[in-house]
């Protein structure tokens, strides 16, 4: 990345971190926080245990992954829709990350944070369930969502 860039990415970032809140601990907090929960979730629990081996790898990771998300650092340089395409996920499954996150932040976060991150965990979350439905071959049609057979 050259210098100029590299510049405008550290004021973009400060820029986010003066307006909301979020830094590199809020963010670290919030990951593990909202992991505790998934961890312990029956619908979402049973899907990570079965793929996730190093936790502290994967935790690490995804405080990058939301540094790069909610603050562009530009940290995270991994394939998330690769990753989460073939699992055996649907619309309710998203909605329960969606409602747990959402949880994490109220009790992590002001609600500007909160707010910032939690726009992005839409979009994200939308853009998942896309991803998992062409996988699987469906495509569903505007304001649909997906829905696995025998889910």
């Amino acid at each position: 990345m050259s210098d100029a860039n590299s510049n405008a990415r550290t004021a973009l970032t400060a820029e986010i971190v003066a307006r909301t809140g979020i830094d590199e601990d809020l963010l670290r907090r919030v990951v593990h926080a909202f992991y505790d929960r998934v961890r312990q979730d029956e619908v979402l629990g049973p899907v990570f245990d079965a793929r996730i081996h190093d936790w502290p790898v994967h935790l690490d990771r995804m405080v990058d992954f939301w540094s790069s998300v909610a603050l562009m650092t530009g940290r995270y340089h991994g394939t998330p829709m690769q990753k989460h395409a073939p699992l055996p996920v649907d619309s309710v499954h998203f909605d329960r990350w969606l409602r747990l996150f959402e949880e994490t932040l109220a009790e992590t976060c002001a609600p500007v944070a909160a707010e910032h991150l939690m726009e992005r965990a839409r979009r994200i979350a939308q853009s998942l369930e896309l991803g998992v439905a062409l996988h699987h071959g469906n495509l569903p049609g505007r304001g649909e969502r997906y829905h696995r057979v025998g889910s």
